[in-house]
């Protein structure tokens, strides 16, 4: 089962990477297969517009397009699919993408007809052929009508998503769901989980006049069914889509899609029949008659077997129970009330039918592993909800309920004991009752024996035995002692963090920075300050000192000490960095979060002066310099932005900024403001504060080594006049995304805003430096692309190229 990362952040609020989440499920709950990320792989591949489609001249199912990819002028696409039309919203693959298999796409004629890029098919892009919507199965996909040209597509479509492949075990069947998997998430990671139950609205008349339904409890110990008029049938929204097809479902319609994204989130299969299509208004759930067939869904005809169960009406099977529907009853164009059924089947009869009818189907798997026989009930509701949302039906008053034998949930006795001595451990009974808790089991206690009552969608937890696998697992096998054998020692070795933050002290130590080491304790005055996130304060009980009284919830603050201490004897060039934890605290809890932080300050000089060269005072840009340098050490992967802060008190307003990395903040850099120095009694200090442990838990890049040039550059100076308003960065993004695939660098070598340009303006001038790694470059492929960088300058920024 494919669950989706990004749907579990929905309901739990977890801090950790979907690879991450899957190695901690495969080491407690179930074994996991894969984590994939649908885009993985795939590049340049944006929204397109089709603005024209003409006939190929020397074809006759070849169309030239006109699309809009969000460039300059659009480009030219033959496409062969039957579906094109104008004014769609297609997926282009730009000429130097790659699609799926790793296929690459270049510029290319196609009978004559030059063609740049691609239309793609959904399956084009690494979409399996089952999950394709069937109107899009042989052509083209077409995107929704607000997807805006030259976006890359993954978003929309849902590619972004990571998706983590359970192969659940037979005893596991509760994780064959959204919510059962969120139960145990939520025990492992001691998590509150948030579920949604949608209320139902009743419209319509009562059910009871308009549906029988009769059944054998030993065949089908719950069947429940509502009944939806009004119906309209239309593609789901595209939400709901991707749900499916990310699941591995191929989306229908919004009816049959219910159906399917209910099984997927509460583990219930459902099922929907056309009402109108039925021979009167009884339905029964019973074992086949000799002779008796049935044509299901995949339009397959199958011969009953008086072992099947069967849903019949008046005159015939139309269901094989837990199985597949029938195609005589199913929803089509032209269905408008839509009965729902919800049921708990006996799970032999299910497994034999699925055998041999050779129907191995996602909702026998789960009857046979068994259902949440206490949920049936909430989803049914929330399917009859979800049509009234989504297809704007009318549910009709109250729910036929032919059998409801709920079981006894199992009730279980232990003893601490018992569990230390088979688990090797000294767990206390507190730790074992709060494990059990998490699970959603119920634990009274009789001195050191635990009576457990465990609830009824755990069927896999039956006897004691059961009791400590559970208590085993969610307490981490890692932590059941081991006694290591006797002979050579083990070697022991740095984790991934302790790496990096190893790596973090001779990045600043090679740029100039000495280690300070500082308290954490603090006064309160000073550990409010410089704070990168609102906190309350953390106080000790029995301080040493007024001064050490407060957990600090800043660095900065240890720092501006020490070059107040250093200052005071006469060192007026210091330059320190000190790594270590701060302490935030949420109203009403006692122990603070602790959170690795690295932090400088600099005041002075940090270059002395030499013969050729004047001491220059520590400046903005010197310390972002030292940032940047730092981050692309780390191997940061991410664009890292600085963006004005003019709101912290205790930086100056104008020389201040937040770092952020994927829009992101995670610290800020710039000059403390001059009273906060008067109140330390310092210079001039520039200062920056990261949250470290972000750091530790962001993607890295890891180092990827490149040929150099054998060939010249060819550089080209450009300066221009511009508003006050245009930021240097803007320019310099403008220039690296238009400049062409032979662009290196971007310098910028001179800024002017004196008398001689006009008011409101400023003359910047860049050099631009072209190289090709494989060939010498020629004056007219820089030369053309110069000339678009420079009308790209004009046209979006509105600068005038002096």
């Amino acid at each position: 089962m494919k669950i989706s990362y990004n749907w579990i952040k929905e309901y739990l609020d977890l801090n950790v990477k979907p690879a991450d989440l899957a190695e901690k499920i495969e080491r407690t709950s179930v074994e996991v297969d894969d984590v994939i990320k649908p885009s993985d792989g795939l590049k340049k591949i944006v929204v397109g517009h089709v603005l024209s489609v003409e006939a190929h001249p020397d074809s006759d199912h070849l169309h030239i397009c006109q699309v809009d990819v969000g460039e300059d002028e659009p480009l030219q696409i033959v496409c062969g699919a039957p579906n094109i039309a104008k004014d769609q919203k297609v997926i282009v693959a730009l000429p130097g993408s790659r699609i799926a298999d790793n296929v690459k796409i270049k510029k290319s004629k196609m009978r004559g007809v030059p063609s740049a890029g691609m239309i793609c098919a959904l399956q084009e892009i690494g979409f399996p052929e089952d999950v394709v919507p069937k109107a899009y199965a042989d052509g083209i996909y077409v995107m929704p009508a607000d997807a805006t040209p030259g976006d890359a597509v993954y978003d929309y479509l849902g590619m972004n998503d990571s998706l983590i492949d359970l192969d659940v075990t037979p005893n596991r069947g509760d994780m064959l769901s959204l919510y059962g998997t969120l139960h145990d998430l939520s025990a492992i990671y001691d998590l509150p989980v948030k579920f949604d139950q949608p209320a139902v609205k009743e419209t319509g008349a009562a059910i009871a006049d308009q549906l029988t339904v009769h059944a054998d409890a030993a065949l089908a110990p719950q069947y429940r069914m509502r009944l939806v008029k009004q119906v309209k049938l239309a593609p789901s929204p595209m939400w709901l889509q991707i749900r499916l097809w990310n699941a591995g479902y191929r989306p229908i319609n919004n009816v049959v899609d219910i159906t399917n994204y209910i099984m997927l989130k509460y583990g219930q299969p459902l099922h929907a029949f056309d009402y109108d299509k039925f021979s009167g208004q009884d339905v029964y759930v019973r074992t086949a008659k000799a002779g008796e067939k049935l044509t299901t869904l995949d339009e397959g005809e199958h011969d009953l077997d008086d072992h099947d169960i069967v849903i019949a009406d008046d005159q015939k099977p139309i269901a094989l129970a837990g199985v597949m529907g029938g195609l005589d009853t199913a929803i089509a164009d032209g269905t408008v009330t839509v009965a729902i059924e919800a049921a708990v089947f006996e799970h032999d009869h299910i497994r034999k039918a699925a055998q041999r009818h050779n129907l191995h189907t996602d909702a026998s798997q789960r009857f046979e592993r068994g259902v949440n026989q206490a949920g049936v009930q909430e989803a049914l509701d929330a399917a009859a909800e979800m049509m009234t949302d989504l297809a704007g039906g009318e549910v009709q008053a109250g729910t036929v309920v032919a059998t409801d034998n709920v079981p006894a949930p199992a009730v279980i006795t232990i003893t601490m004991s018992h569990i230390n001595a088979v688990l090797g451990t000294e767990l206390s009974q507190d730790q074992v009752t709060h494990i059990l808790t998490t699970l959603g089991c119920e634990v009274t206690a009789d001195g050191e024996t635990l009576t457990v009552t465990v609830p009824v969608r755990r069927n896999d937890i039956h006897i004691p035995a059961d009791l400590l696998e559970e208590i085993a697992r969610i307490y981490s096998y890692d932590e059941l002692p081991a006694t290591l054998p006797t002979g050579r020692m083990t070697m022991g070795e740095l984790t991934t963090a302790q790496k990096l933050m190893r790596a973090t002290r001779h990045s600043l130590e090679g740029l100039g920075l000495n280690q300070a080491i500082s308290y954490a304790l603090t006064t309160e005055d000073k550990a409010k300050m410089f704070m990168m996130q609102a906190s309350e304060t953390t106080k000790l009980a029995w301080p040493m000192s007024v001064d050490h009284a407060v957990l600090r919830m800043n660095i900065i603050t240890g720092l501006l000490d020490d070059i107040a201490y250093n200052s005071a004897r006469k060192v007026k060039d210091v330059a320190l960095y000190e790594q270590g934890r701060v302490f935030y605290r949420e109203d009403g809890v006692d122990r603070p979060n602790e959170q690795e932080h690295i932090a400088g300050a600099i005041t002075g000089t940090l270059l002395p002066t030499a013969w050729d060269l004047p001491a220059q005072p520590v400046d903005f840009y010197q310390v972002k310099g030292i940032v940047a340098a730092y981050l692309k050490d780390m191997a940061v992967n991410g664009d890292v932005t600085y963006v004005a802060n003019h709101d912290m008190p205790e930086m100056h307003p104008g020389r201040t900024a937040d770092i952020l990395v994927h829009g992101h903040r995670i610290g800020f850099m710039g000059q403390v403001h001059p009273t906060i120095a008067k109140q330390f009694k310092i210079g001039a200090t520039y200062v920056f504060e990261l949250n470290l442990q972000a750091i530790i838990d962001m993607p890295k890049q890891e180092n990827q080594y490149d040929v150099i040039s054998r060939y010249p550059a060819i550089t080209r100076d450009v300066a221009m006049l511009v508003d006050d308003d245009i930021t240097n960065e803007q320019i310099v993004a403008l220039i690296e995304k238009r400049g062409g695939a032979f662009l290196q660098s971007v310098k910028l070598f001179d800024v002017y805003d004196g008398v001689k340009v006009p008011k409101g303006k400023k003359s910047l001038a860049y050099t631009l430096t072209y190289q090709d790694k494989h060939a010498t470059l020629v004056d007219d492929a820089v030369t053309q692309a110069f000339e678009k960088v420079e009308k790209r300058l004009q046209d979006d920024l509105g600068a005038e190229i002096r």
